[in-house]
C-alpha cells in the first residue's frame, strides 16, 4: 500500500508539473514538491523531479522555439545563475519550508499588487532591467531549493501582459536555462543518486504526454481567459505555499 500511494501521488505531481510546463498554469508546478513531501525527503523529491523538469523544458524549447520574448530573458537570466549560486551555497542552510512560506507570501503581496489600480497603470510597460534582474535571481534561488521559481519568475513576466503563446515560450526557455544550471551542483549534493534517477525514468512518458496535452490547451485558450486563470491559480497555491511554510516553520509539517 505505500508504493501505491507514492505512485500515485508521483503520477500526479508529475502530470500537473508537465502541464504547467506548457504555460498553461504556469505556477501549479510548484506544487510538486510540496506533493511529493508527503511520500519522501522534500530534498529527495527536488531531486528527482529535476531529470523529469529537463524533459519537459526540451519539448517545450522546441514547440515554442519562435516564440519566447527575448529582451525579458536577457534581462532575467543573468540574475538567475547568481540566485542558483546563492542556492547552492546555502543549500544546508536554508529548508524547504522557509522558501515555501517566503515565496508564498511575496506570491500573497503580487496578487493583491494586482488589484490595485496602480498596477493596471503598469501593465504592458517596457520591463525595467533592475527589477527583472532581481525577480530573475529571486526565480533562481527559489528554483534550486524546491522547483518554486515560478511565482518570482511570474511577478516580473504577467504584468507584460504577453499572448499565451509568447508567455509560455518565455518560461520554457527561461526555466530550461536554470534546470540545466542546476545538474551539476544537484550531482555534487548526491541528489542525482540511483533511486531518483530510476524513478524519473519510470515517470518520463507522462511527463512528455503532460506537457504535449497542456501545448494543445495553450493554442486554444483566449488571452482574458489565461490570465484570469493564472492569477486566479497563483492565489490559490501562495495560500498553500503559506500554509505549508506555517506548518514546517513553526509546527515541524510536511513541508519541513
Amino acid at each position: 500500500m505505500p508504493e501505491l500511494y507514492f505512485w500515485i501521488v508521483a503520477v500526479l505531481a508529475v502530470f500537473v508539473v508537465a502541464l504547467s510546463k506548457s504555460g498553461l498554469v504556469g505556477s501549479l508546478g510548484l506544487v510538486a514538491v510540496p506533493l511529493l513531501s508527503l511520500v519522501m525527503p522534500a530534498r529527495d523529491a527536488a531531486g528527482m523531479m529535476l531529470p523529469l523538469l529537463l524533459v519537459m523544458d526540451a519539448i517545450a524549447i522546441w514547440t515554442y522555439r519562435k516564440d519566447a520574448d527575448w529582451r525579458i530573458l536577457r534581462i532575467m537570466l543573468p540574475g538567475a545563475m547568481i540566485g542558483t549560486l546563492i542556492g547552492w551555497a546555502l543549500w544546508t542552510v536554508v529548508s524547504d519550508a522557509m522558501v515555501l512560506l517566503f515565496v508564498g507570501i511575496i506570491t500573497m503581496v503580487f496578487i493583491l499588487d494586482a488589484l490595485l489600480p496602480l498596477r493596471k497603470r503598469l501593465e504592458g510597460l517596457p520591463p525595467s532591467r533592475g527589477w527583472g534582474a532581481f525577480w530573475g535571481g529571486f526565480a533562481g534561488f527559489t528554483s534550486f531549493i524546491s522547483h518554486t521559481g515560478g511565482p518570482p519568475f511570474q511577478i516580473y513576466v504577467l504584468p507584460q501582459r504577453l499572448s499565451p503563446v509568447v508567455y509560455s515560450g518565455t518560461t520554457a526557455f527561461f526555466f530550461s536555462v536554470v534546470n540545466t544550471a542546476k545538474l551539476v551542483p544537484y550531482f555534487f549534493l548526491g541528489q542525482l543518486n540511483v533511486s531518483n534517477l530510476t524513478h524519473a525514468a519510470i515517470l518520463a512518458p507522462l511527463a512528455v504526454v503532460g506537457v504535449l496535452v497542456g501545448v494543445w490547451l495553450v493554442r486554444r485558450i483566449s488571452v482574458k481567459r489565461f490570465y484570469q486563470l493564472t492569477y486566479w491559480l497563483v492565489f490559490l497555491l501562495a495560500i498553500k505555499l503559506i500554509y505549508d511554510g506555517v506548518l514546517g516553520v513553526f509546527f515541524a509539517g510536511p513541508a519541513a
